[in-house]
C-alpha cells in the first residue's frame, strides 16, 4: 500500500488502530520531503513530548542534517503565530502556565465584582472553585465564546451562577491584557482571530505544502476550527485518528471528532490501516471484544469494518489476574517483572505497569516494587510530591515554620520520626523521659506535648539531647526566614541542609544494596520539591509558604512535560494510563482494574461542569452535560488503550477481595474475553539474592531435608555472609546467623524491680485484671493504634453530657453542642454519620432525662478528682482518677455515677463485681475525695445508649462496700478487708512480676490489638 501521507492533493482522513503503523507512516512521509528537498510539511503533535519524539525520528530517517522539521503542538503553532504577526512595538503577550492562571484566577475571585449567587458565596475562595472557573473559561474560548455570550446563556437558563461566570470572564480577560499574558486557551482564540487578517493567512499557507495532524481526534473544538481555518481547501490536510483510544474529553475534545472532519472537508478521502504489525493476535482479539461495546464513530461502514476488523503479527498473550489482597498482588507484579526479566531478557525499560488513578495507586505499588529490588521510573510529577515519604517531612517543617514555628504535638512526634528528625519510636520516649525527669511539673503531661514545647523553643532541653536542640535550632533559623518574606524554597533548602539526612541518603544510594533504590527515589523525590519550588510563582513570607503547600497538595496530572523528559528508560516505567498514550513496551501490566476506580465515573463539576456548555446554529447554551453512558464509554476507551500499549504479553490484574465495591475486579475485565486465574500466593522463584538466602535458611533449618542437603546450604549461606562490596559492605547481611532472630539467648527474664508506690486508676485496674497483655501494649508500650470512631463517639458524649450536667450548656443548646464538634469526626461514609448523629443525639436526650429524674439529688461535682493511699500486702499503692458524678446522700454518704457509651449493657451480677466502681468506692472510704466524705454508698452504672424505657437510660447498682464487703468465700479474697483490695492486689502482682500474658475472653472482639494475640492464634513466642 503506497503512504497515503506520501504527496497528498487533498483532505485524508486515516484510520488506524494502535500499532498499525500511522506514527511511522507520517515519519516517512516527512523525512521523504526531507530528503527531496521539497517544500515541507507542517506536523501538528499532541504534547511537546510527542513533538520532541516526532522530530527525532523524522531526523534520523531522513538521514541528513537539516534544520528542525516543522513538527509542533498546536499551542506551540499558536504561539509562532501570534509572536510573529504582532504589531512591531508590541513585544507580545507572556504565556500563562496552568498553576499560574489557577493563582491568578484565585486572586481575582476574592475581589470580583461579578454578581455572584448567595449560595456560592463560601465556595468563592476555595480552590477546587477556581478549577471548575478555569475549566468553564477554557471551554468557552474552545467554543469561541465572548464573556457576553456566556452570560447570555446563564441568563437564558435561569442558572444565574453562569450568568455570572459570564461577568467573571470578561474581568478576568481585561486584566490578563492590562497584565500582557495570555492562557493557552485564548491563546488559539488569539491565532484564529489572526488568520481572519489580511495578508497573514496567505503568508502562513504559502510555507506548507501539506498539514499532517497526529491524534485528531484528542483536539478541541478551537483548534480544529484553526486546522480548517489555515487549511481551508488550498493546503491538504491529513488526519491520523484513531477514535476508539480517544480519551482527552475532560480537556474538551471533540465527542465527534471523524464526523467533524468529513463536514469540514467534504471532499476528503478515508483510508483504513488494516494491520497492527507488532502487536500479537491475542491482544488485538481481546482489544476488539472491548472496542465493540463503543459507539462507533461516523465513518462509512466499509471503512469501520476495516478499521475494527484488524488483524494482529507479533508473539505474545494476554492474561488476567486477580488476588486476594493488595500485598499478594505487588508481590505477584514484581515477581513477574523480575522473571521476564532475568527468564526472557526483556529489559527493565521495555516494561511498563498502567494505573488509573496515579495519586491513589502509583504510590504504593512504586514502594512495592522498589522494597522488592526492581527499579522503577516514575515522572516527576506522575505521583503527588506530597505522598513521597521524603517530602513530608519538609513540607511538614515548611508548614510549621510559616505558623510561626509552634507545632503540636502530632506534628512534632512526625518529624522527628522521619529522616529529618533522625529518631525511633524508641529513642522519642527516652527523650521525653529525660524531660519529665528534668522538669517535676510535668510528670503526667505526654511525650507528644512535652517533645513539641522543646522544638518550640518554649521548654529547655536536657544537655543530654543535642539532636533535639539542633532540630529546634534550625526550625527556629526557617521560622525567621519566613518572617523575612523568604521565598519557600530558601526556607527548605534551610530544613533540608542543615540535617545530616542528605549525607545518609547519598550513602545509601552509592552504596549499593537494598537500601539504595530507595535512596535514590528520595533524592529524586526531594530533588522534584526543590524544582517545583524554584518555578513557584507565589509570594514570599507566609503568603507563599500557604500558596506552595497547596499547590503541592493539589499537584494534579497531566505533568509539565519537562519533568516527563527526564525520566531515562532504565526501569520499569509506572504511569498513569493516560500518560501512556503513544508509547509502547513488550510487557505491559494494566494494574488495580478495581470497580469503583476504573471506570471512574465521578463527576468533577460540582458547580459548572464545563462540558454543559455548547454551541448551537442558534447561539450558546447549557445542556445536560455528559450522562454516566458517555462517562462510561470515555473510561472504556482509556482502559483499551491501556490494555493496547503492549506489544507483547499483556498482564491485567485487579484484586477480589471481601470489602465491598473497592475490592471488587471492574466490569471491563470480563469483556477482554480472557479467564481471569485467582492467585492466592505468589510462586516460589530465586530471583532476588534475599530470595535465595531465605530458600537456604529454610533447606539448612529443615528436619525433613537429607543432612547432605542442609551441610551445602549451610556451606552456601557461610559463603555469602562472608561476601563484601569493594568498600567492605556486606552483600547479604541477611545470611549471616549473628543476625537471625531466636539464636541468642534472651537477654532477661526477670522484669525490673518497681521503686516507689505503684500508682492506679480504676480503669487501669480492670484492664489489667480484662487482659495483662493488653493493658502493656496500650499503656506501657503506647502501642494502641489510633482511636476508632467508636471510642471517639464515646468521648464527644462524655463530653456533652459533662458539661450538661454541670451547668455550662443548658438542654436546649445540647445539639449545637454536638453540631460543632461532629464535622470533625472522620466517619468513612456519609450514612455512617447520620446513622451514629441520631445515635448520639438518643443517647443525650436519655442522660437528660436521667438528670432530670435526679434532681433531688446533693451533687457534689462531675468529673471529680480523687487521690487516695491504701495498703494492700503490705504495699502503698495510690488510686488516682475522676469520677463522671458524686452525689452526696442526707446521711452523708457518698454515691458514685459511672456514664457508659457501649452499645451493649452487662447483667446486673457482672456489674456488681466491675472492678472500676468498685475502686472508685475503695477511694471514697480511703478518704481520696478530701473533705466531701469517707463513706461510699454505693455505685451506679448509667448505659446512655441503652435505653430502659420511657427515655431513660438503663442503670445498674453496685452495693456499697459495707453492705457487701466480699463477693465469694475464695480464702484469698476473704484475707483482705473488701472485695476491691483483692482486685487492687491482683493488679498489682502482675505489675510486680513484670509478665503480661493474654487472656481470651468476650473483651477480644473489640481489642484494638487483637491481631497480634497468641490467645487468638495459638502461637506463643518466648
Amino acid at each position: 500500500m503506497s503512504n497515503p501521507m506520501a504527496q497528498p492533493t487533498g483532505p485524508v482522513l486515516v484510520l488506524g488502530a494502535a500499532g498499525t503503523g500511522k506514527t511511522t507512516l507520517l515519519v516517512e512521509a516527512v523525512a521523504g520531503r526531507i530528503r527531496a528537498a521539497e517544500r515541507p510539511a507542517l506536523v501538528l503533535a499532541l504534547t511537546r513530548q510527542a513533538a520532541s519524539e516526532l522530530r527525532d525520528r523524522i531526523v534520523r530517517a531522513a538521514g541528513r542534517t537539516t534544520l528542525a522539521p516543522q513538527v509542533m503542538t498546536v499551542h506551540a503553532l499558536c504561539l509562532t503565530l501570534v509572536a510573529r504577526f504582532a504589531a512591531p512595538d508590541d513585544a507580545g503577550p507572556g504565556l500563562l502556565t496552568a498553576p499560574e492562571q489557577e493563582f491568578r484566577i484565585r486572586e481575582l475571585l476574592r475581589g470580583s465584582p461579578a454578581p455572584w449567587p448567595g449560595e456560592l458565596d463560601a465556595a468563592l475562595g476555595t480552590r477546587a472553585f477556581a478549577q471548575q472557573v478555569r475549566a468553564v473559561l477554557a471551554r468557552a474560548r474552545q467554543l469561541g465564546l465572548d464573556p457576553e455570550d456566556l452570560s447570555g446563556a446563564g441568563a437564558a437558563s435561569g442558572e444565574f451562577g453562569w450568568a455570572a461566570v459570564g461577568a467573571f470572564m470578561g474581568e478576568y480577560l481585561d486584566v490578563l491584557d492590562a497584565e500582557g499574558v495570555i492562557d493557552y486557551a485564548e491563546l488559539v482564540h488569539r491565532a484564529r482571530l489572526l488568520l481572519e487578517q489580511e495578508g497573514v493567512l496567505e503568508a502562513v499557507r504559502a510555507e506548507y505544502a501539506a498539514v499532517l495532524v497526529d491524534d485528531w481526534c484528542e483536539l478541541d473544538a478551537a483548534q480544529i476550527g484553526l486546522v480548517r481555518a489555515l487549511a481551508g481547501d488550498a493546503v491538504p490536510v491529513v488526519a491520523l485518528a484513531d477514535p476508539d483510544t480517544a480519551i482527552y474529553r475532560f480537556r474538551g475534545a471533540h465527542p465527534r471528532a471523524t464526523a467533524e472532519f468529513v463536514r469540514l472537508f467534504p471532499a476528503a478521502r478515508v483510508v483504513t490501516l488494516p494491520h497492527a504489525h507488532r502487536r500479537p493476535p491475542a491482544q488485538v482479539a481481546a482489544c476488539a471484544a472491548v472496542a465493540r461495546r463503543l459507539g462507533a464513530p461516523a465513518v462509512e461502514r466499509e471503512a469501520l469494518a476495516a478499521y475494527r476488523g484488524v488483524t494482529g503479527g507479533g508473539a505474545g498473550r494476554v492474561e488476567v489476574m486477580t488476588f486476594p489482597d493488595e500485598a499478594t498482588h505487588a508481590r505477584h507484579l514484581a515477581a513477574e517483572l523480575r522473571a521476564a526479566h532475568l527468564d526472557d531478557q526483556v529489559p527493565w525499560g521495555d516494561m511498563a505497569v498502567l494505573v488509573r488513578a496515579g495519586r491513589t495507586q502509583l504510590p504504593p505499588l512504586a514502594r512495592a516494587l522498589i522494597d522488592a529490588g526492581i527499579p522503577v521510573e516514575v515522572a516527576g510529577d506522575e505521583i503527588g510530591l506530597a505522598s513521597e515519604l521524603a517530602v513530608r517531612p519538609l513540607l511538614l517543617g515548611l508548614e510549621v515554620a510559616g505558623a510561626g514555628g509552634l507545632p503540636d504535638g502530632d506534628q512534632a512526634t512526625r518529624l522527628l520520626l522521619s529522616g529529618w528528625g533522625g529518631y525511633d519510636a524508641v529513642g522519642l520516649r527516652a527523650v521525653g523521659r529525660r524531660l519529665r525527669a528534668a522538669d517535676p511539673a510535668a510528670a503526667g503531661t505526654p511525650t507528644e506535648t512535652l517533645v513539641a514545647e522543646a522544638l518550640a523553643g518554649v521548654r529547655a532541653v536536657p544537655e543530654a539531647d543535642e539532636e533535639l536542640a539542633a532540630r529546634r535550632d534550625l526550625l527556629a533559623r526557617a521560622t525567621a526566614l519566613v518572617a523575612r518574606e523568604q521565598r519557600p524554597e530558601a526556607v527548605l533548602w534551610e530544613l533540608w541542609s542543615g540535617t545530616g539526612w542528605p549525607e545518609r541518603l547519598r550513602a545509601d544510594a552509592v552504596r549499593g544494596g537494598d537500601a539504595s533504590a530507595r535512596a535514590h527515589h528520595d533524592l529524586d523525590a526531594v530533588c522534584a520539591l526543590f524544582d517545583l519550588a524554584r518555578t513557584s510563582q507565589g509570594p514570599g513570607g507566609r503568603p507563599g509558604v500557604s500558596w506552595f503547600a497547596a499547590e503541592v497538595a493539589q499537584q494534579q496530572i497531566p505533568a509539565d512535560s519537562q519533568r516527563e523528559s527526564a525520566v531515562g528508560g532504565r526501569g520499569v516505567r509506572l504511569l498513569t494510563a493516560h500518560r501512556a498514550k503513544g508509547r509502547h513496551w513488550s510487557l505491559v501490566v494494566v494494574a488495580g482494574v478495581q470497580e469503583g476506580i476504573w471506570p471512574d465515573v465521578r463527576r468533577r463539576g460540582s458547580v459548572f461542569d464545563p462540558q454543559r456548555l455548547g454551541a448551537s446554529a442558534a447561539g450558546p447554551e447549557l445542556a445536560l452535560g455528559l450522562t454516566t453512558r458517555d462517562l462510561v464509554a470515555t473510561e472504556r476507551r482509556l482502559f483499551l488503550l491501556a490494555c493496547s500499549r503492549a506489544e507483547g504479553r499483556l498482564i491485567v490484574t485487579a484484586v477480589e477481595g471481601t470489602e465491598g465495591e473497592e475490592d471488587r475486579p471492574s466490569r471491563f475485565l470480563a469483556e477482554l474475553g480472557v479467564a481471569p486465574r485467582h492467585l492466592v500466593s505468589t510462586p516460589p522463584a530465586l530471583h532476588t539474592l534475599r530470595q535465595l538466602v531465605a530458600e537456604l535458611r529454610r533447606t539448612a533449618q529443615d528436619d525433613a531435608a537429607s543432612p547432605a542437603l542442609r551441610e551445602a546450604a549451610a556451606a552456601r549461606l557461610a559463603v555469602l555472609a562472608d561476601a563484601t562490596d569493594d568498600e567492605g559492605f556486606a552483600l547479604a547481611p541477611d545470611a549471616d546467623p549473628a543476625r537471625w532472630w531466636g539464636v541468642h539467648e534472651p537477654t532477661s527474664t526477670v522484669a525490673p524491680a518497681r521503686e516507689g508506690p505503684i500508682r492506679l486508676s480504676p480503669s487501669q485496674v480492670e484492664s489489667l485484671l480484662t487482659c495483662p497483655r493488653k493493658y502493656f501494649l496500650s499503656r506501657e508500650a503506647r502501642a494502641e493504634p489510633p482511636r476508632e470512631i467508636r471510642t471517639i463517639l464515646g468521648s464527644v458524649i462524655h463530653a456533652v453530657a459533662e458539661r450538661a450536667a454541670s451547668g455550662e450548656l443548658a438542654p436546649d443548646d445540647v445539639a449545637a453542642a454536638l453540631d460543632a464538634v461532629w464535622a470533625s469526626i472522620p466517619f468513612p461514609a456519609a450514612w455512617l454519620s447520620a446513622s451514629e448523629r441520631a445515635e448520639a443525639d438518643a443517647a443525650v436526650r436519655r442522660f437528660l432525662n436521667w438528670q432530670a429524674g435526679h434532681d433531688h439529688a446533693d451533687l457534689v461535682g462531675v468529673e471529680v478528682p480523687f487521690s487516695a493511699d491504701v495498703t494492700v500486702n503490705g504495699r502503698p499503692v495510690q488510686l488516682v482518677g475522676a469520677v463522671d458524678r458524686l452525689e452526696r446522700r442526707s446521711d452523708g454518704a457518698l454515691k458514685v455515677v459511672d456514664f457508659k457509651t457501649g452499645r451493649s449493657a452487662p447483667t446486673q451480677k457482672a456489674a456488681e463485681v466491675t472492678p472500676q466502681i468498685g475502686v472508685y468506692q475503695l477511694a471514697i472510704e480511703a478518704g481520696g475525695f478530701r473533705d466531701a466524705g469517707t463513706t461510699s454508698a454505693g455505685a451506679s452504672l448509667v448505659y446512655l445508649r441503652v435505653e430502659d424505657g420511657e427515655g431513660w437510660p438503663k442503670e445498674f447498682r453496685q452495693p456499697s462496700l459495707t453492705e457487701k464487703p466480699h463477693l465469694t468465700d475464695d480464702p484469698e479474697e476473704l484475707a483482705h478487708p473488701t472485695w476491691v483490695h483483692h482486685q487492687v492486689a491482683r493488679a498489682c502482682a502482675v505489675l510486680e512480676a513484670g509478665r503480661f500474658d493474654a487472656q481470651a475472653g468476650e473483651h477480644c472482639t473489640y481489642c484494638p490489638v487483637r491481631s497480634s494475640c497468641p490467645a487468638r492464634s495459638g502461637q506463643v513466642i518466648a
